[in-house]
């Protein structure tokens, strides 16, 4: 007698998808990693403590997950917030959907990451460079530039006249002397300097400007600026990317778990 083929299990519900990954999230967690977040300067009300080594190996087990990461989300946990970075579908996130996170963000480490792994993939973040550089709050300027590092870093396609605008935002914001904003103000300028030689050129120009201000945030800003790229590594980067053949935006780009601004923007 055949055997009937066994019917595919149906993929379980959100709410329980969301249940499991808390609880692998939980597993993970360890005392020196949720030390760390007070280390590193992160404050979360809800965190589990996991490393982003083992965040990143339960994202690549879920997959990418729109739906899930909306839940995931909602949960306000650290760690599942960190996961919808590399779970969520940048061609279905909204400008809606990045704007209420945005107003989520509560700390250096969620900000960073949600921009560097995600919000620099959509359509619409050069939009948010400009609009949330206007605004009040820390963490959503700090997205501004944050946001403006990481397309520094990623977007292949955009051309210098795009990041020659930009530097006008550094400009404005560099009197800002609350240090979550300030750092990534800092961290875009030196990511802009890096991508050519037009740029460099312009970007040292500003820290120039930069380093003789009146104003203590935006003098750090220049100073800072100028010994990055004076650096015999920064030159080294700027040599090779002048050299190198342009390439597109999914062969361009490189994704690596903390990038020199963003572990260096605490």
């Amino acid at each position: 007698m055949t055997k009937r083929a066994r019917k595919p299990s149906p993929p379980p519900d959100i709410d329980s998808q969301v249940q499991q990954t808390l609880a692998s999230l939980e597993q993970m967690s360890t005392r020196k990693d949720h030390d760390n977040l007070k280390r590193f300067g992160i404050t979360a009300d809800q965190a589990f403590g996991v490393s982003m080594a083992n965040i990143q190996r339960l994202a690549k087990r879920l997959g990418r997950d729109h739906d899930l990461a909306a839940a995931l989300w909602e949960t306000g946990w650290y760690e599942a917030r960190l996961l919808t970075s590399f779970v969520d579908d940048p061609a279905r996130v909204t400008s809606g959907q990045m704007d209420r996170w945005c107003r989520d963000f509560d700390n250096w480490g969620i900000c960073d990451t949600v921009c560097f792994f995600l919000f620099d993939r959509t359509p619409f973040a050069w939009d948010k460079v400009t609009k949330w550089s206007n605004a009040r709050p820390e963490f959503v300027k700090r997205a501004a530039f944050a946001l403006l590092a990481s397309l520094a870093g990623h977007d292949k396609k955009a051309s210098d006249d795009q990041f020659l605008q930009s530097l006008v935002l550094i400009e404005r914001a560099a009197d800002d002397d609350r240090n979550f904003v300030k750092k990534a103000v800092s961290w875009a300028l030196r990511r802009i300097g890096g991508r050519s030689l037009a740029l460099n050129e312009a970007s040292i120009a500003l820290a120039r400007r930069l380093s003789e201000s009146s104003e203590p945030s935006a003098r750090w800003i220049g100073m800072e600026a100028l010994r990055d790229f004076k650096r015999p590594a920064a030159r080294q980067r700027l040599a090779r990317t002048s050299r190198a053949p342009a390439r597109s935006t999914a062969a361009g780009r490189r994704k690596t778990a903390r990038d020199d601004g963003s572990r260096g923007s605490t």
